[in-house]
């Protein structure tokens, strides 16, 4: 027969241990419940560590006030037994009919199990990739979109109202050197100056040549329009500068004088076509955005300069050498920072913290920045600017992401946006496939170095973690296939066939499922769903090679198929918050 519903395990085990604290005289809002999962099997499907945080508070030793609250537990239909272990953990034990329960619930679910309602009326920005458009994303990027994407899906399922946005940095110095940079090759190809002129520190890619190339010869109308005899210029540049940087600097400057308006042309030409570059990248990685936000568009809208006007209108702001300088210190960071300058340019400091502002005058309750590790020591000072606005600046969290090294035949590849050797995010998506680059991104908390090995993700092995997880969905299929009934009809049937340890293991670890989603977005880390759909395929595989599931007993047959099939469920969702695809052959 088909067991009744049974109510959401943990939940309802959380209620019973609350009603036990209430029944003893426990102060139960002394303390929270939490409910973990033991490493081992043989500590029972939940441990709780309540008695430990009520000895001292109560003055009596955490097992005796784990026999208290035992003793107390309100009868379960879920519940097998209870284990007092250690110094007073409570380990509970779930029935066969508990976790077999679990298998109607995900099938009637379909792609919503998993889902829950932590965020419930939360509406969080992401705010990702954001990568200067100076080039072409390379693999480091693909590191910061791969986490982004996901950790936004996770906090979706979680139920948050989630804005995925891309700051576009187009209004400071890197895009001015990309215009030169293309104006230099320009004049190359026009003959005004010679391949050895060009800026060693300038963007040397040959995406850079590209547009050079298409401004001097598919825009016919254009002639010799940005041509300019500066020979004599450049000479004097090169002999007054003091450094590689400031040679740079003196020949945008002279870009801007002796182009005039037409250096407007070739800095938008510039960043549009690099910008466009980077959507279509980013959508071909499965990687999309709600809003794209141009730093420019701050300072158009004057934003900007009433940021720093706020700032200094609360008394944060002080001058000093003609610049203009907010007081960070006060907010716990090494030094004060200029935000505008003494020729009156703001700094990106200044634009960085308009935008902030700018994202909670938007009505985000909470906000969320994935920057590379490198700008860990940013963090005080725009924490500092949230602060001295009023804000709490705990509602800004910064998720930290470590640069990806790629290893191809065991030898690292070297990166370097402006040197122009770097293997791009486009390059290892055709090499290895998108599911692959998104899997592998994944794979470790995103502030842990991460080695990504090509050879790897390319395999068709076991070792081949992406591989192992969409194997164990192919095979789902494969099996319901050569069963050839209908699947919806698994959602209605009677799972109390199921008793072997195998099949009670797998069921187990689908409850842990909307668990391991949860967990995800508290700690914001997709890493976590990755593990779980790693550790859920390895179980069905020992499972589908130790059992044989379309078996001459159809009650058996029926519910072996049943299981399979909420497998196969938890592993089509977990995939799709990872953005992988659940292929039904291989």
């Amino acid at each position: 027969m088909i067991a009744p519903p049974l109510p959401e395990p943990r939940l309802h085990l959380t209620e019973l241990l609350a009603a036990a604290l209430h029944e003893t005289g426990l102060p139960p809002g002394e303390v929270n419940i939490v409910l973990e999962r033991p490493k081992h099997a043989g500590h029972g499907d939940y441990a709780c560590n309540v008695a430990l945080q009520l000895g001292k508070l109560v003055g009596l030793p955490p097992r005796a006030v784990a026999t208290k609250i035992t003793a107390a537990l309100p009868a379960s239909p879920l519940v097998a037994k209870t284990e007092i272990a250690g110094p007073g953990f409570i380990n509970i034990f779930l029935n066969a009919d508990t976790k077999r329960a679990t298998i109607p619930r995900i099938l009637a679910a379909g792609a919503d199990f998993g889902r829950c309602a932590l965020g419930r009326d939360q509406k969080v920005q992401v705010e990702f990739v954001s990568a200067n458009p100076t080039g072409p994303l390379h693999v480091g990027h693909g590191r910061g979109a791969a986490f982004g994407a996901s950790l936004a899906n996770v906090l979706a399922a979680a139920g948050y109202a989630v804005s995925r946005e891309y700051y576009v940095n187009d209004a400071g110095r890197q895009m001015d050197i990309l215009a030169l940079s293309v104006w230099v090759r320009y004049l190359e190809l026009a003959g005004v100056i010679g391949a050895a002129a060009f800026p060693a520190n300038a963007y040397q890619g040959e995406y850079v040549r590209a547009m050079a190339q298409t401004i001097h010869s598919d825009h016919s109308d254009h002639g010799n329009r940005f041509v300019r005899d500066i020979g004599a210029d450049w000479l004097k540049i090169k002999l007054i500068a003091r450094d590689e940087e400031q040679v740079l600097d003196e020949l945008i400057a002279l870009a801007k004088r002796v182009l005039g308006e037409d250096y407007a042309y070739i800095h938008e030409f510039a960043l549009n076509e690099q910008l466009e570059d980077c959507r279509s990248d980013l959508a071909e990685f499965g990687v999309t955005f709600d809003h794209w936000l141009h730093e420019k568009s701050l300072y158009d809208a004057g934003l900007v300069e009433r940021a720093v006007r706020l700032l200094e209108e609360r008394g944060h702001v002080y001058v000093k050498d003609g610049a203009r300088w907010f007081r960070s210190t006060g907010f716990g960071d090494e030094k004060d920072r200029v935000a505008q300058r003494e020729n009156g340019e703001y700094t990106y400091f200044a634009s960085d913290i308009a935008y902030h502002l700018n994202k909670f005058e938007r009505g985000f309750d909470r906000v969320i920045d994935v920057w590379g590790a490198d700008h860990h020591g940013y963090i005080a000072r725009v924490k500092g600017a949230l602060e001295a606005f009023g804000l709490d600046p705990r509602r800004l969290v910064i998720a930290l992401v470590q640069f990806a090294a790629l290893y191809r035949g065991g030898k690292k590849v070297p990166m370097s946006t402006r040197a122009g050797e770097f293997v791009t995010l486009r390059e290892l998506r055709r090499e290895v496939g998108n599911d692959a680059a998104r899997f592998f991104y994944v794979l470790r908390k995103s502030d842990q170095h991460l080695d990504f090995d090509l050879d790897l993700a390319k395999s068709q092995s076991t070792e081949n973690p992406v591989y192992y997880v969409q194997y164990a969905h192919a095979r789902v299929c494969s099996v319901l296939e050569q069963w050839g009934g209908d699947p919806a009809r698994l959602a209605g049937v009677d799972t109390s066939p199921l008793a072997a340890a195998g099949e009670l293991a797998l069921a187990t670890r689908l409850m842990e499922y909307p668990e391991a989603v949860e967990a995800a977005a508290r700690e914001l880390s997709p890493h976590v769903v990755a593990f779980y759909l790693r550790e859920l395929a390895g179980e069905f595989h020992s499972y589908y090679n130790a059992t044989r599931i379309l078996v001459d007993d159809e009650p058996l047959r029926l519910a072996r198929l049943a299981l399979a099939a909420a497998v196969r469920q938890a592993l089509r969702n977990g995939l799709a918050l990872l953005g992988v695809s659940a292929p039904e052959k291989m």
